[in-house]
């Protein structure tokens, strides 16, 4: 019986079509990821704290938010990441994908739980709220121009010695484990981001959408590192602003009672 032929090697062109197929399914992913985001905020509000939401309704819609935010940003380092696998490309990938919203999925935990403080330190008073939100914006601002900020940023921008490196290992979990290294990298560099929720209110979608362009310009853009850094001056003087002027934090401070559309102002 003859020897089984090997399989013929991938061409440039086969891995290339391979790579953007990634990469268009991971958009098309998280664009309806957006809109079920959308639909859940539209029909739910938007208000400081935890609005009242349990740890088992947090999670899933902070996974749901999270996918729609992080997905356009990761999609460059999956295509990446495809380039170092020989085998099974697909399936790989996908777990790469997972493991890196698995993992902040599980940051919604002590998201849930800051919030739950915010709950605590407000108790109906709207004056808290707003000195909450100066303090959450100029924590915001200085990590944003801080130094690890910069070195967990660096490492987002250009993670293809990582990659290679655990391209080399074998067994089962490996593509796991190079997805919790670059998502405790992407937590380092973009929890302070999150953070904003705090002072804006988790279901404000506009804050999503500003969120979500600052995280993907800051790791796919020539300029992102000045953009990071730019957006922590901007969030500096927001701070600034809600805490010198009354109309600034009417406007963009959720109140105690509300429950308005989140796509509105609040106030």
């Amino acid at each position: 019986m003859s020897a089984t032929a090997p399989a013929p090697p991938v061409t440039s062109a086969q891995r290339t079509a391979h790579q953007w197929t990634a990469t268009f399914a991971l958009l098309a992913l998280a664009a309806l990821a957006w809109a079920g985001v959308i639909a859940y905020a539209l029909d739910m509000g938007n208000g400081p704290g935890t609005m009242g939401m349990s740890l088992r309704a947090f999670i899933p819609m902070w996974g749901g938010m999270m996918a729609a935010m992080m997905l356009p940003a990761v999609a460059p380092v999956a295509m990446l990441y495809s380039r170092t696998i020989r085998t099974n490309r697909a399936v790989r990938v996908s777990l790469f994908v997972a493991g890196y919203l698995v993992v902040w999925t599980v940051a919604g935990a002590p998201a849930y739980y800051l919030l739950r403080v915010v709950d605590h330190l407000a108790e109906g008073s709207d004056t808290a709220l707003r000195n909450i939100a100066v303090v959450t914006l100029l924590a915001t601002g200085a990590y944003q121009l801080s130094p690890f900020k910069a070195r967990c940023l660096r490492h987002c921008r250009s993670p293809l010695a990582q990659l290679l490196h655990y391209g080399n290992m074998k067994g089962p979990l490996r593509d796991l484990k190079v997805a919790v290294h670059h998502a405790g990298y992407c937590l380092g560099c973009c929890w302070a981001l999150m953070a904003v929720f705090v002072a804006f209110g988790v279901m404000n979608v506009w804050v999503m959408i500003g969120l979500a362009a600052i995280v993907s310009a800051e790791k796919v853009l020539r300029s992102g590192e000045l953009i990071g850094r730019v957006a922590g001056v901007v969030f500096v003087a927001l701070a600034a602003l809600v805490l010198l002027s009354p109309s600034v934090a009417d406007a963009l401070i959720p109140a105690m009672d509300s429950t308005a559309n989140p796509m509105m102002p609040m106030g």
